[in-house]
């Protein structure tokens, strides 16, 4: 299976993403077009059984595990992240209606939703409500049976509108007319842009419509519209579970949406590596640092080759994170001890926003060191790797922390020769990151600030923990003797630069946080 995704990856999906990117998508009269080749390729997509790999097999999925999606996807993100970012929002909007809508609705919607043939887009911002969903003013009012009409706008929508799919399910945050303040009051609705007859065909046109999308810095093959929903108070929806389960209903979305965009931290690292590397290798510049008469490709300057290893083992060891995640997902999903699963569920609920994070702004990172390899050839659009830096930018700022355990590892590589100093390095890290933990959780007023105002250094701390920790562990994997020495070399060698050139930067993280708040509350800005 993944080396057929690979295929279609390599000769599908990635042949249409600079084309893509410089055509982007067009507006007109409500209706959105997307690049030349989009609808083949969607077509190729959900024909393979590609969309649905992890969903249940009674609504027409596979029911293989997520961990395999997870690799499937990464392919698709590096391919092409423009095209799928409709994938995340198809499987977690199917998530939410396994888990909350009624069986009617499940019988009306997911079906079509497993196999590509209706798109499913995620409408939660609105020009006051950004990722403080609490003043959001979009209405539902009861019209019985489960009926509601909605009224409102929303903005920055994937896939709101396009032309891949006959319809567009829109799962929209709506509050009634008796609702709560705040998030607290708010609904999730499913608003079918085409309504749905008894029998299950398609009937008339609801009343949305995209009135623009958003011209991005990025990303330009995927449609970000903004919506209209009941210009003619004549938009119906259908109440998802029940009235005020808005926003927790929602959230089974966005874990599904925060490893999707976690992943394409890690899809962009993994691009701008393969990039780099191919173009050092045979790039020829300069002469060699100790043979001043010959010259030599980029890749044996030291610095260059500090920046490839530093891109490699920071895709590998995010990568593992992710994988890790996935499966603990698959095992909870599968276990029958109620106090194991808890404890599976909450490990995933620390270690997915961490992940997300960190991996999102690792891969821009990374995207700028290929710009730097690159050198002015990087800058120029045509070599694919601005591109990169450009779709990347949004990964960041989708939305996003915290303890871990990385000294059972630790404690099992100090006598390790090779692996002694990675593994002194995690034990003294994660020693320092308890203390400071400690010092955070109590209710002083300074250490609060100090929370807010080190809430970023924290992050990276423990992203780069993690990362050091899963690189220790692939590389003194029992299962790495199974492979050729130099891939087992190269594994230990990884988890050793890493360790030299990226965890050394946890204890003065730590010094941050810990004083995070200095300065902040006296510091009166000169406007």
């Amino acid at each position: 299976m993944l080396e057929e995704a690979g295929k279609f990856a390599t000769g599908e999906l990635a042949a249409l993403n600079q084309s893509g990117d410089r055509e982007g998508c067009h507006w007109q009269d409500g209706k959105v077009t997307t690049p030349r080749g989009w609808q083949a390729a969607y077509q190729q997509f959900c024909e393979g059984g590609w969309l649905s790999l992890a969903l249940p097999e009674r609504i027409g999925g596979q029911g293989l595990p997520k961990l395999l999606a997870m690799a499937v996807n990464e392919m698709w993100l590096s391919a092409n992240m423009a095209f799928v970012m409709f994938h995340a929002l198809s499987q977690g909007g199917c998530e939410i209606l396994l888990n909350a809508a009624n069986a009617a609705q499940q019988a009306r919607y997911l079906p079509a939703l497993a196999s590509g043939q209706w798109s499913l887009a995620m409408a939660l911002t609105e020009p006051n409500a950004g990722s403080d969903l609490a003043p959001t003013t979009t209405r539902a009012f009861p019209l019985g049976d489960g009926q509601y009409r909605i009224k409102g706008q929303k903005l920055f929508i994937t896939y709101g509108e396009h032309d891949l799919t006959e319809n567009t399910v829109h799962l929209v945050l709506a509050r009634t007319p008796d609702a709560a303040p705040g998030s607290r009051g708010l609904s999730l609705f499913i608003v079918p842009k085409y309504r749905i007859n008894p029998d299950g065909t398609l009937g008339d046109e609801n009343d949305l419509r995209c009135v623009s999308i958003e011209h991005k810095l990025g990303l330009h093959g995927s449609p970000t519209c903004s919506i209209s929903y009941g210009d003619q108070d004549n938009c119906i929806g259908e109440l998802i579970g029940n009235e005020g389960q808005g926003l927790s209903l929602m959230f089974i979305l966005m874990n599904e949406a925060r490893l999707s965009t976690g992943l394409q931290g890690v899809a962009t690292g993994e691009m701008a590596y393969q990039r780099a590397l191919s173009y050092a290798s045979e790039r020829m510049q300069g002469n060699h640092w100790q043979d001043n008469k010959r010259r030599v490709a980029l890749i044996e300057h030291p610095d260059v080759a500090r920046m490839l290893l530093s891109m490699r083992s920071r895709v590998l060891g995010l990568r593992s994170l992710a994988y890790l995640i996935s499966a603990r997902i698959d095992l909870a999903n599968h276990c029958t001890d109620q106090n194991e699963q808890h404890t599976l569920l909450a490990n995933v609920a620390l270690l997915t926003p961490i992940f997300k994070a960190f991996a999102t702004e690792q891969g821009h990172e990374m995207s700028g060191t290929a710009i730097q390899i690159f050198g002015g050839m990087g800058f120029i659009e045509e070599t694919g790797v601005a591109q990169l830096m450009r779709d990347s930018r949004i990964t960041t700022i989708y939305e996003g922390t915290t303890g871990i355990q990385v000294k059972a590892c630790a404690d099992r590589l100090l006598s390790s020769t090779a692996l002694r100093l990675p593994a002194q390095q995690l034990m003294a890290c994660s020693e320092q990151l308890q203390q400071v933990i400690d010092e955070l959780l109590t209710d002083d007023k300074t250490v609060q600030l100090r929370c807010y105002a080190g809430a970023v250094p924290l992050l990276d701390t423990l992203g780069y923990l993690l990362t050091g920790w899963q690189l220790a562990e692939l590389a003194s994997s029992p299962q790495l003797a199974e492979y050729e020495t130099t891939y087992q070399q190269n594994m230990v060698a990884l988890a050793q630069f890493y360790t030299a050139h990226h965890l050394v930067k946890v204890p003065a993280l730590l010094q941050t946080v810990a004083t995070a708040e200095t300065g902040l509350a006296d510091y009166r800005f000169n406007i």
